[in-house]
């Protein structure tokens, strides 16, 4: 964790690696692992013990879940509507392509890393195939299904009201990207039919839970990959030094959830941005240029000296991108931790397309 420790009490460095990595996908092989049999030798499958329950279990942590299969994919999805399941398997890939291929195509859809994708097959040459092309996968044979919930890696520390609702908001996105992508016009256009309403506002004690998940499930759009415990989060809350702020967002087609984090150090003449993050997807929202520009406006007001600091992780170039855009610019290199500067003469208006409630 990059925190120095005179900011606040540390956890145990170990408890913190613990939780840093958590799966956010399961992707199931179906023939003899999600059900017993081989579909397209008897249709009779039927479900393995206990499956439904694991599956509507990670469901409601927020663990998202998908499917790769080598099957008929009509065949396939008629049998999971008739076991109830269908709807929980975003993206699906049941088809003959490799199953290392069918997992990247899910990753890339859910925009998410591979170090962060749980792979469960009966199949140790499925297995082997993945981990050989895709080694950052945690692959997994359908014996262990037994103790699957007790992992650590699939019991997010809370359960919050975005957590539960995360699999709803990812059909969302889905709906959005299919009316995206049939919109003629220019992209700002498309957003304007969103109905977009952006709220900014100081953290309260009940956003906590949310706010650590973020800063442990956040590593491209996050200019500094810092890890904050609820614990560490409260304290700046009430800190008179620093200023954390949330951010939420929704539309027309309904909540994308709390997507978005800021931490400000505030000293008495120059304020830091120790940590800028937003969700994966509010990627193409412009969202990032209104929270940055929010700050701007704020560290103007304060009439105070901003600094940013940025720690590249090979995955948030986006971030820093963003950050030039802004007219920051480089003032110091202390070993990876890149430090940028705003001079403050250049703040943007919020775009039209969006709605901007300011309530910090």
């Amino acid at each position: 964790m990059s925190i120095a420790p005179s900011e606040v009490q540390i956890e145990d460095s170990s408890e913190i690696r613990d939780r840093k990595r958590m799966i956010k996908v399961i992707v199931w092989d179906l023939d003899e692992t999600l059900w017993r049999g081989t579909l397209l030798e008897d249709g009779a499958v039927v479900l393995r013990d206990g499956v439904a329950e694991i599956i509507k279990t990670l469901d409601g942590r927020g663990i998202l879940q998908s499917i790769a299969s080598k099957n008929d994919h009509n065949h396939a999805m008629e049998r999971l509507r008739g076991f109830g399941l269908a709807e929980y398997f975003l993206y699906p890939q049941i088809n003959w392509s490799s199953k290392a291929s069918s997992i990247k195509s899910i990753a890339a859809s859910l925009n998410i890393g591979m170090d962060a994708v749980g792979f469960i097959d009966d199949q140790a040459f499925e297995r082997d195939e993945v981990a050989f092309s895709l080694p950052d996968v945690c692959c997994l044979d359908p014996i262990d299904l037994g103790g699957l919930l007790d992992r650590p890696d699939l019991n997010p520390r809370f359960i919050t009201e975005d957590s539960a609702l995360r699999r709803q908001m990812y059909l969302s996105d889905i709906e959005r990207q299919k009316a995206e992508e049939s919109f003629i016009g220019p992209q700002e256009e498309f957003l304007s039919t969103l109905g977009l309403e952006l709220t900014i506002a100081a953290a309260r004690t009940e956003d906590l839970k949310r706010a650590e998940e973020l800063t442990l499930r956040t590593n491209q759009l996050n200019t500094t990959g810092y890890t904050y415990s609820y614990e560490e989060l409260n304290e700046f809350r009430q800190s008179d030094r620093h200023r954390l702020l949330v951010a939420g967002l929704i539309d027309k087609y309904g909540t994308y959830g709390k997507i978005g984090l800021m931490l400000i150090e505030c000293a008495e003449r120059e304020w830091t941005i120790k940590l800028l993050l937003m969700s994966c997807r509010v990627m193409s929202r412009g969202i990032g240029t209104i929270l940055i520009n929010h700050i701007l406006r704020l560290a103007k007001e304060a009439n105070v000296r901003l600094l940013a600091e940025f720690a590249p992780n090979g995955r948030n170039r986006m971030m820093y991108v963003s950050y030039k855009f802004a007219n920051f610019r480089e003032v110091e290199q202390r070993g990876e931790l890149v430090i940028l500067e705003n001079d403050l003469s250049r703040i943007q208006e919020f775009p039209p397309y969006a709605k901007v409630e300011i309530s910090a």
